[in-house]
């Protein structure tokens, strides 16, 4: 593989306290050395003056839905669609049909994942046989066949003895446990937030106490066991105060949260658009402003697409029936980077890192820094770019998004993953002469 010279950017390493405006030398897939001025040695350069030149996104949450659902995303243009979006890593949950439970099936996911040209794709095993809740897979098997954590995606583990052995075992192998945190009982059937909205539209609601009570209780088991905990999708003021509260203690908990819970409030669904159809909930504004909050002072660790790709026939149905979910690939950075980097309200420099080295950290991956030796998994960005959100632009099989024809400015113009491009979005190649 020959060396590259990315030349003049504003680069930045979050994990490592690096600002600076220099050069990244890439040799056989892995970064050389990051300084103000690099000489070329031969050196394929890359002009990426006006850019921003940071450690490729890792999504910790994605639903690529194979095998079983491919009419909706393949892993191959699952990590396609997440290179588009600036991410390296995708962490593939294990909700397909039949479930990632063994490991034949991690397997599977592994090696689609080598074939595909884009994002470097990890299979979550689940939790439970069959994602069924009642007993635990063999996780040191899934282990050894590449999953590198369990969850059961999208279903709370209703059996608190359950999800303490799960916690337990699963230091063995020093993985997470990734928890949908909710009281399913209490949960069960609604298909909004539980509000003034839900009451004027006629829509039955989640109450934001169903996941209140799920962390509550998978905050206490990971206290009890010493276990590693990622709590997905958080969505309410009261949940991101409890993970604050339990990381003041030294339990060892992790969490993440979307572009959507952070922008969007339930007010939106009045609409009745699917579009809004997630799961948890668009919840309150005073929740979404709780949420920005934990994630600027680090009680939320990571962002996640949670990428759940629908078909058009099954979104264009009455909200009651239609499915939950949104992409978030090729979206994410850019709504979060409009609507709170550019507001004022987030650092760049802590958005790069709550996308790259918050979700690598969670996930225990070797990835996510611009650090000598490690794999060139680097994103290029330009802050200026001012675009607006084409749904039939996704290289997604989905369209399902809630910001469609939004106008957003910053833009991802290159994703290399071990110092290959798999996309290049910049319109024309940006390479420069060596001086």
């Amino acid at each position: 593989m020959s060396r590259l010279l990315i030349r003049g950017g504003r680069v930045i390493d979050p994990g490592h306290g690096v600002d600076l405006q220099g050069d990244v030398l890439v040799d056989d897939g892995r970064i050389v050395a990051v300084a103000q001025l690099l000489a070329p040695d031969s050196a394929e350069v890359l002009d990426a003056r006006g850019l921003v030149v940071c450690p490729g996104f890792v999504d910790p949450h994605a639903h690529l839905c194979e095998p079983g659902w491919e009419h909706r995303e393949t892993i191959a243009t699952g990590a396609a669609a997440a290179a588009a979006g600036g991410y390296t890593s995708v962490c593939a949950m294990p909700d397909t049909d039949p479930p990632v439970d063994d490991p034949a099936s991690v397997g599977f996911i592994v090696a689609a994942g080598r074939r595909a040209k884009g994002a470097r794709v990890f299979p979550a095993a689940a939790v439970s046989a069959g994602r069924k809740g009642e007993h635990l897979t063999e996780f040191g098997e899934v282990v050894d066949a590449g999953a590198i954590a369990v969850t059961d995606a999208g279903r709370a583990i209703a059996s608190s003895k359950l999800m303490r052995l799960a916690l337990e075992y699963a230091r063995s192998f020093d993985i997470p446990v990734l928890s949908h945190p909710e009281d399913a009982d209490l949960a069960r059937d609604g298909v909004m937030h539980e509000g003034v909205v839900s009451t004027r539209l006629g829509l039955k609601g989640k109450p934001s106490a169903a996941e209140e009570i799920g962390a509550s209780r998978d905050l206490a088991l990971a206290a009890a066991t010493g276990g590693r905990l990622h709590l997905q999708r958080v969505s309410t003021a009261v949940a991101a105060a409890r993970i604050r509260q339990a990381k003041e203690c030294g339990v060892n908990v992790t969490a993440e949260v979307t572009a959507h819970h952070l922008l969007l409030a339930h007010e939106v669904v009045a609409s009745y658009g699917t579009e809004f159809k997630v799961d948890p909930p668009l919840r309150t504004r005073d929740d979404t402003r709780a949420l920005c909050a934990a994630l600027a002072d680090g009680t939320i660790d990571c962002i996640a697409t949670d990428h759940a790709p629908r078909h058009y026939d099954e979104k264009e149905q009455a909200f009651d029936d239609a499915p939950f979910g949104a992409v978030g690939f090729e979206t994410t950075f850019a709504v979060l980077h409009t609507h709170l980097v550019v507001t004022g309200k987030l650092e760049l420099a802590t958005l790069i890192e709550r996308m790259s080295t918050g979700p690598r950290t969670a996930l225990g991956l070797a990835r996510g820094t611009l650090q000598p030796g490690e794999p060139a998994d680097i994103v290029l960005l330009d802050p200026e770019a001012r675009w607006t959100i084409d749904p039939g632009a996704f290289l997604s099989k989905c369209r399902n998004t809630p910001f469609a024809g939004k106008q957003v400015t910053g833009k991802v113009v290159r994703t290399l993953v071990g110092g290959r491009t798999v996309r290049d979005a910049s319109g024309s190649p940006r390479a420069a002469s060596a001086p």
